[in-house]
C-alpha cells in the first residue's frame, strides 16, 4: 500500500494541504475542531512524518543512536551490550523513544553512520561508547552540534558529556585480594590496548603490582573473544614462570579461560585463581562461579540515555560519576594448594 501523505489527509477532511500541516505541527491557524478532524483522520489513515520531513523542519525523531566498531556476533556473545542496552531502554520507554542500533568496521564508518542519521533527521542524538585514547569521532560529533552521551572515562570525550566510574580501583582491589591468599605471579588478560578503560586498567595494575612488590605481572592484549582469551590463557599457563592468578578483561574470556585451565589439568582455585570483569549470569553458573568485579550495567545504560534526553530537551546537564565495580568473591579464587 502507498504510503498516506498529507495530500491524502487534506482530501479527506477537506481543508487545504497548509490546514492539514499546521493542524499536524500543532501551529495556530487552524480551529481545535479542524485540527481534531486532521488528527484523527491521520491516525486512521496511519500517517506517520517522514524522517526527511522532519530534518527540515527541526522536529524531533524519537530515536538515539549508538554505532559499535565490532563485529555483529558480540552482540549475541557479550552480556555487557545486551544488558546495556536494556538499561537505555528502561530510560527511553517512557518516553516512547527507540534506539537505534548499528555496527561498523572502524571509527570511520561510525564517523559516517552518525553524519547520515544526523543529517536526515533519523536521530536527535547519540551514546557513545569504547572511548579511544585519540577518539576520531568526538570533535565531528561536537562540530555537528548533534546532543551526545559518552559512557567511559577521560580523555577522549572533549566537551560531550560522560558517563564513567573509576576503572582503577577495581583494579587495585583485586590485586590485593589476590596477593592477599598468597598469590606472588598475576596476570592480566587485557582488552584492546587502544581503549582508554584499557589503558586506564594497565596502568593501575602495573601500579598495584610494583606496590606490592610482585615482580612477574604480565599483560595480554586481545579483542575480548572468547577465542583469544583461550589463546592467551593457553600461551600464560604454557610460560616457564606460570601465573597462579589471571584477571580478565570480561566475562566471556574468563570463562574461555576457565576451559583452558581444565583442559590443561590445572584444578581451579588450587592451581590457579580466575576473575572476571562484569559479573553476569554467565560468570555464575559455570563451576566453579567465578569471581568478578560487579557493576550495574543496566544502570549505567539507564544514566546515559536520561542525560541525554535532558540534553535532547535543552537542560543543562554535567558529567556523571557512577559507583565502581566491586569485587564478588567465589570459587574460582582461593589461596594455592600448597599454602593451605
Amino acid at each position: 500500500m502507498k504510503r498516506p501523505t498529507i495530500a491524502d489527509i487534506a482530501q479527506r477532511v477537506g481543508v487545504s494541504q497548509g490546514a492539514v500541516s499546521y493542524a499536524l505541527n500543532g501551529r495556530p491557524g487552524v480551529s481545535e475542531a479542524t485540527r481534531a478532524r486532521v488528527l484523527k483522520v491521520a491516525d486512521e489513515l496511519g500517517w506517520r512524518p517522514s524522517a526527511a520531513a522532519r530534518a527540515l523542519t527541526g522536529a524531533h525523531s524519537g530515536a538515539i543512536g549508538l554505532v559499535l566498531s565490532r563485529p555483529p556476533s558480540v552482540l549475541g556473545a557479550e552480556p555487557f551490550f545486551m544488558e546495556l542496552f536494556s538499561g537505555i531502554e528502561t530510560a527511553l520507554k517512557p518516553q516512547s523513544y527507540a534506539l537505534m542500533v548499528q555496527m561498523a568496521d572502524d571509527q570511520d564508518a561510525e564517523i559516517e553512520v552518525y553524519r547520515r542519521w544526523w543529517a536526515e533527521g533519523r536521530i536527535d542524538g547519540a551514546i557513545v561508547v569504547e572511548v579511544h585514547v585519540a577518539d576520531r569521532r568526538t570533535p565531528v560529533l561536537e562540530a555537528l552540534g548533534m546532543p551526545a552521551v559518552v559512557i567511559g572515562g577521560l580523555p577522549g570525550s572533549g566537551s560531550l558529556v560522560s558517563v564513567r566510574s573509576d576503572e582503577s580501583a577495581p583494579v587495585h582491589e583485586t590485586v590485593q585480594y589476590l596477593a592477599a591468599l598468597g598469590h606472588r605471579r598475576i596476570a592480566r588478560v587485557a582488552g584492546l590496548p587502544h581503549l582508554v578503560h584499557t589503558k586506564v586498567r594497565d596502568e593501575a595494575f602495573a601500579e598495584a603490582c610494583a606496590r606490592l612488590g610482585l615482580e612477574e605481572c604480565a599483560t595480554l592484549h586481545t579483542d575480548y573473544t572468547g577465542e583469544e582469551g583461550a589463546r592467551a590463557t593457553r600461551r600464560l599457563i604454557s610460560s616457564p614462570t606460570r601465573p597462579t592468578a589471571i584477571v580478565y578483561d570480561n566475562d566471556i574470556m574468563a570463562v574461555a579461560g576457565l576451559s583452558v585451565a581444565q583442559e590443561m589439568r590445572l584444578r581451579v582455585p588450587d592451581d590457579l585463581s580466575l576473575v572476571a570483569w562484569d559479573d553476569s549470569q554467565l560468570a555464575q553458573v559455570v563451576r566453579p562461579a567465578l569471581t568478578a568485579m560487579r557493576r550495574d550495567v543496566p544502570a549505567l545504560g539507564t544514566a546515559a540515555a536520561r542525560l541525554l534526553l535532558s540534553l535532547i530537551g535543552g537542560e543543562t546537564v554535567s558529567d556523571l560519576e557512577t559507583e565502581p565495580a566491586q569485587l564478588a568473591p567465589r570459587g574460582s579464587t582461593g589461596p594455592l594448594a600448597q599454602e593451605r
